[in-house]
């Protein structure tokens, strides 16, 4: 029996879920989990990448320990972060993460040289502050010496992945997030990289496709281990990832992975970078389909983020289920902020800063009913707007939504949302990004022979939940 390591890292915790096929059915166990977050260092909020890369080997050492020991592994992350690394492959600076504000204004400075529409028509990718471009300028901004004495550019994940097996490689699906890849050729863009200001010498190699293969584990790690895998490119973003896992009944479904962003959107084969999509905000981001990279048409909404604040404000005293609960006992409240707003990128305090919006519309203090009523209507109502900008934008009418992530264990949410776009909704599974990685390693392995075969795998194996308009 062939078993499979998802390492699945999202921007609160990290997981070591292993898969398998047994009796026909996909089963999957947590092996360890490690809490995480980003925290202040030389004025920047940053990764610790050390922990991460130690609980990478904690889950292969617990794989074993409790018997699943794993023939593969894969890894995801979360998109647009990376490290610059010397010519000794140490990590030039901090891991600085992408709800810093040290990219403020690096928009305005690319675009003096290549307007922000010409940039799109290009990367796909939606004007976003911490897009990967905006990040490496300002690297460069604050530590001018690294440009010279930077040597290679790997995303988290392929950074981990090279920490492991000694291979470096940059995956497609991550590297499209950072607004430096050409969505049409799938390479690094020479126009981006020289306007930027960026050395092309880091971007010597394409990125690879989803479901190749780094490496095996550096033999140093073999002996301490005691066994070793094959380390297999998943789609590297986590959302590339759980847009691979949607069980979708037909091709008119929209997919939603709800986490800690909302992604909303649906897979083309070709990218869609005209204006309407540039001033709809919607991006084109790299996916898998088993063959070619797909291309996955979507919008970033800011999704559970708003409410994981709220509840660690409110120090852990409800649930999320008991918030949801919560939010329905004032489900006619009327306030309504724009949940996309940047003003919820990080602010210091995210339920204030809700008071203060409601309050610059006129509305008085609500109360915590109220206010997450609020949250959830406002999610409901971007993901409408979302749907109802998609079939305007490829003449096309959608039948269902499906969802995946933790937001599909939202019961209230997923209702308002069925609601407000007026669509059949299937909830499920909850572990889509850790299953979409783990089917691409089960492609690769011969367990699935094409990524329906995966699909439909999954639908048959773990519960959705049907929930009418």
């Amino acid at each position: 029996m062939k078993r499979h390591l998802a390492i699945d890292m999202g921007a609160s915790s990290m997981r070591g879920i292993v898969g398998w096929m047994e009796d026909g059915t996909m089963r999957i166990e947590e092996v360890y989990r490690l809490p995480h977050e980003a925290i202040m260092r030389g004025g920047h909020m940053c990764w610790e990448m050390e922990p991460l890369y130690e609980g990478i080997l904690e889950s292969l050492r617990q794989c074993k320990a409790k018997g699943l020991t794993p023939d593969t592994l894969g890894i995801d992350t979360w998109g647009v972060d990376y490290v610059l690394l010397d010519e000794n492959d140490r990590i030039l600076g901090d891991s600085v993460a992408y709800r810093d504000s040290r990219t403020d204004g690096m928009d305005r400075v690319l675009e003096e040289k290549l307007p922000f529409e010409e940039h799109y028509a290009i990367s796909g990718i939606a004007k976003q502050p911490f897009n990967t471009v905006y990040q490496l300028m300002a690297q460069f901004k604050e530590h001018p010496e690294h440009r010279e004495q930077a040597k290679s550019f790997l995303m988290v994940p392929d950074y981990l992945g090279f920490l492991l097996t000694g291979v470096k490689k940059n995956e497609y699906t991550n590297c499209s997030t950072t607004a430096m890849l050409d969505a049409g050729t799938k390479n690094w863009s020479p126009e981006i990289l020289k306007a930027a200001g960026i050395p092309e010498s880091l971007f010597a190699e394409k990125p690879a496709e989803p479901g190749t293969v780094l490496g095996a584990l550096k033999p140093e790690l073999e002996k301490e281990l005691g066994y070793n895998v094959a380390v297999v490119l998943p789609a590297t973003h986590d959302t590339g990832s759980a847009f691979v896992a949607v069980p979708a009944r037909d091709e008119n479904a929209v997919y939603l992975s709800s986490g800690t962003w909302s992604l909303l959107g649906v897979e083309l084969d070709q990218p869609v970078t005209d204006v309407e999509a540039l001033n709809s905000g919607f991006t084109n981001e790299g996916g898998y389909d088993g063959r070619n990279g797909k291309i996955r048409f979507l919008k970033n909404i800011m999704g559970l983020w708003i409410l994981q604040n709220i509840q660690k404000e409110l120090k852990g005293a409800y649930s999320f289920g008991e918030m949801a609960d919560l939010a329905a006992k004032a489900k006619d409240y009327a306030g309504s902020v724009d949940v996309n707003d940047n003003r919820f990128l990080a602010p210091a305090n995210m339920t204030e800063e809700i008071k203060t919006a409601l309050a610059e519309k006129g509305y008085p203090e609500p109360t915590l009913e109220e206010l997450l009523s609020c949250v959830n209507h406002g999610l409901a109502d971007c993901y409408a707007d979302a749907i109802a900008q998609l079939e305007r934008m490829l003449d096309k009418k959608f039948t269902s939504i499906n969802i995946v992530g933790g937001g599909s264990q939202n019961v209230v949410l997923n209702q308002w949302t069925a609601t407000a776009c007026g669509l059949p909704t299937y909830a499920g599974p909850s572990e889509g990004t850790a299953l979409g990685n783990l089917m691409i390693q089960m492609i690769y392995a011969g367990t699935f022979t094409s990524l329906q075969e995966a699909r439909d795998t999954i639908r048959k194996s773990f519960a959705i939940r049907e929930i009418n308009p």
